[in-house]
């Protein structure tokens, strides 16, 4: 994996669990602006408008990147649009990563021809 391509991933992973967390939120604040006088909904959704706007970025970024199949991309991109999807994305984007540097170390110490 070339260091453009690990960036890619990186920044998608690093706005996932914000994009998941803001969504959360404003789901919260719709609850309680029909139920209570409290309406954050204009700024959560102000911010998670913008956030789910970087995923989709940043998801297209590392697609093109990583060479993803279509199934794959079609995962992260489902996993956007789900409320706690986000956590999932980081999760396995952070494994993704972790098994990129072990194949490298791997095959700079010629332990595999992977």
């Amino acid at each position: 994996m070339d260091l453009k391509t690990a960036t890619a991933l990186r920044r998608l992973r690093l706005v996932s669990a914000p994009e998941a967390i803001s969504f959360l939120l404003l789901l919260v604040c719709s609850v309680l602006k029909r139920t209570t006088e409290f309406n954050a909904v204009p700024v959560m959704g102000a911010v998670h408008g913008a956030l789910f706007v970087l995923y989709v970025i940043f998801w297209a970024d590392a697609w093109n990147r990583a060479k993803w199949s279509l199934q794959t991309a079609a995962v992260y991109f489902v996993l956007s649009v789900l409320p706690a999807g986000g956590f999932f994305a980081e999760r396995k984007l952070r494994r993704e990563a972790e098994d990129a540097v072990i194949a490298s170390r791997a095959r700079n110490e010629g332990v595999v021809n992977a």
